[in-house]
């Protein structure tokens, strides 16, 4: 991206000496049209664009591009959403567009087709790409992670309305390219049309130059429309975490290692936040939590989180303005407050120590409540992991992980953005609290951590994961109530007549946590591999929170199989409260392999501490031809519990 934007500093003065365009070009660039006022020395305004949003449709003729032998056309809509800020670029000459800059949209699909098995396996990283005017064809559509090409375009003509900033792509016909072509096993298809594409798409200036005469005089770099760098501040106080600037580990025990991540907060709200330190109860609580994405040819098959840690309890908010939004302190205690537009840095470090951090298990993730006994240490003695972000060796070791990729990600639950939700219903600001950054991994007992990219503002990790469906699926049993949690997927297609079935389910802030996870399964399915993950449990300490400071349990979900599903269950709350629920801040993954293709369903979400099921939208195996096998157990069924004490919890929130 840099490079496009520095070339694309000077050369648009080069495009001025030849005849501006009327506000139409095609992709030979032949098509231009000479202005009746056309001269050197051009004197005006110059823009360069990038695409803000837009839409996309791909009109696939699926029986040619399936290879199908009919002569009967089926044509069907591919649509998708332009992801924002996109740098395809454009140059606009006094509000006539002169010329398309190299770069590139992303796609985000927004429906499915019965594409083949290569396309479908990309299609949720397809970009369109603006070639290099020496190429042979001015736009195509390719994976962006690969570099794979599937088609060429041509004939696309392009139009600009100046008064709308709205670019719009008309007439493209869609070739199969070469190496497209060779993947489907049909060499001769190279150059078929296979469809056709339009799209359209809202722009914005990223330079602004003042020209006289052919030379530059000035030149403004405006800011970018939602950019998620700079969010527009919203009614009522709202904490995100800003920045993610360190990860680094602080400590081994045994075969674990304890990691810490740097969080930057940012008081994105109009009114200033609470941050009284303990043990007044009215301050923030951050968890922090690392995954790796990894698995099947491209290291995206599966996305799980590989560790999380206690809770910093924040204290003293020291008014900084790391995030741009215009630090604003009039009439804002400071310090106790972490006033609008402000920020406040916890270094990794800070995070990593141990007597500054306490159990999640006394927090409603919810309310953001929690009692003033929540950070209490006695009673217990801290190895190198302790409290710490709790991760496996072998889970970070490049050796045994080559390719996989790494986020850390933080949150802030805060008490104050609940109250002022209940006494300012539509100014509810506790959903957005959790960011991730990728980091890259190296060493195989030790490990030092490299950011590879900037931090995503208000995305919990889960949004990371490449190659799923749209957007994860939204979990939320009792809006207004309690919180919610996020569900994703991914199919992938491994081997012939082998498809892989890959489900991440996250809570991000539910205080009643998931119990049990269903997935329906069509008639005469065939099933294998039936797999389950979760994060590493902290062990039990004295004043923990959990019953009898036991800890929460580690023990797998078991996976049941009947003739027309499977379900994960772990014990309820009432045979353990300390069961190994998807708790707040978590996310635990379930899969399997199967013969038949997907087909789009629901998959059924059971609570832990109350409330009913729910169903959530996925993909699942469709029916198949042959009967399905009498289903038995794929585990053994879990005995009764055993008869425990169960002293008196300390007080703690009531779950919604």
């Amino acid at each position: 991206m840099l490079k496009i934007m520095l070339t694309g500093f000077m050369l648009p003065l080069l495009l001025l000496f030849g005849p501006p365009g009327l506000g139409r070009a095609d992709s030979g660039n032949s098509g231009k049209q000479k202005s009746p006022d056309s001269r050197d020395g051009a004197t005006g305004i110059l823009q360069k664009m990038i695409v803000e949003n837009g839409t996309v449709t791909m009109d696939l003729d699926l029986t040619r591009l399936n290879g199908i032998p009919t002569t009967t056309q089926k044509f069907e809509a591919l649509r998708f959403v332009v992801a924002g800020n996109s740098f395809f670029s454009i140059l606009v000459f006094n509000d006539a567009l002169r010329a398309p800059v190299m770069g590139s949209m992303g796609l985000i699909p927004q429906n499915r087709v019965a594409l083949p098995a290569a396309l479908s396996a990309s299609l949720n990283q397809l970009v369109i790409e603006k070639m290099d005017s020496n190429e042979p064809f001015d736009i195509v559509v390719r994976d962006e992670r690969s570099g794979f090409v599937f088609f060429n375009i041509e004939g696309n003509q392009y139009d600009y309305d100046a008064g709308a900033q709205l670019l719009s792509i008309q007439g493209g016909r869609l070739l199969i390219s070469k190496e497209f072509a060779n993947a489907l096993g049909r060499p001769s298809a190279v150059g078929s049309v296979v469809g056709k594409i339009s799209i359209e798409a809202a722009m914005q200036p990223i330079q602004i130059m003042q020209v006289v005469n052919g030379e530059p005089q000035s030149v403004v770099m405006p800011g970018l429309r939602g950019a998620v760098s700079a969010p527009t501040a919203v009614a009522g106080p709202d904490v995100i975490v800003g920045d993610l600037p360190s990860l680094q580990q602080f400590g081994s025990a045994g075969t674990q290692v304890g990691v810490a991540v740097g969080t930057t907060s940012c008081n994105n709200g109009d009114q200033p936040l609470d941050w009284f330190s303990l043990p007044n109860t009215d301050h923030p609580v951050i968890p922090q939590n690392l995954y790796r994405m990894s698995g099947g040819a491209d290291n995206t098959e599966r996305f799980e989180q590989i560790g999380q840690s206690w809770l910093k309890h924040a204290f003293l908010a020291l008014e900084d303005d790391a995030c741009g939004f215009g630090c604003n302190t009039s009439g804002c205690t400071t310090g106790s407050h972490l006033c609008p537009g402000c920020s406040d840095p916890y270094g990794a470090s800070l995070n990593a120590s141990q007597d500054g951090l306490g159990s999640r298990a006394w927090v409603n993730p919810f309310t953001g409540a929690f009692p003033s006994t929540a950070n209490d240490h006695s009673g217990h003695s801290h190895t190198g992991t302790s409290h710490r972000i709790l991760v496996e060796v072998n889970d970070l070791n490049t050796t045994l992980n080559t390719g996989a990729s790494y986020f850390a990600e933080a949150q802030y639950v805060t008490p104050h953005e609940y109250t002022w939700c209940q006494a300012h219903p539509g100014e509810c600001n506790q959903y957005n609290n959790a960011s991730y950054r990728q980091y890259s991994v190296s060493g195989t007992t030790n490990f030092t951590f490299s950011p590879v990219a900037p931090t995503m503002r208000m995305k919990p990790a889960i949004s990371a994961w490449t190659g799923t469906s749209p957007s994860p699926n939204r979990i939320e049993p009792d809006p207004g109530n309690d919180g919610f949690g996020l569900l994703a997927y991914k199919v992938t297609n491994p081997s012939a007549g082998v498809w892989h079935y890959e489900y991440a389910v996250y809570n991000q802030n539910l205080d009643r946590a998931i119990q049990s996870f269903s997935v329906p399964l069509g008639a005469g399915v065939n099933v294998s591999n039936i797999g389950f993950h979760a994060p590493p449990q902290h062990p039990g300490w004295a004043h923990d929170g959990t019953v009898g400071d036991a800890g929460f349990s580690s023990t797998p979900w078991i996976a049941t199989q009947t003739a027309d599903s499977i379900t994960w269950t772990t014990e309820t709350f009432a045979e353990n409260p300390n069961a190994n629920a998807v708790r707040w801040g978590t996310l635990y993954n379930f899969r399997f392999d199967a013969d038949q293709p997907p087909q789009d369903t629901n998959a059924t979400v059971g609570f832990f501490k109350t409330g009913s099921p729910i169903t959530v939208g996925i993909q699942a195996p469709a029916g198949g031809a042959t009967p399905t096998p009498t289903p038995t157990p794929t585990a053994t069924p879990r005995p009764p519990p055993a008869p425990r004490p169960r002293p008196t919890p300390p007080a703690r929130p009531t779950p919604p």
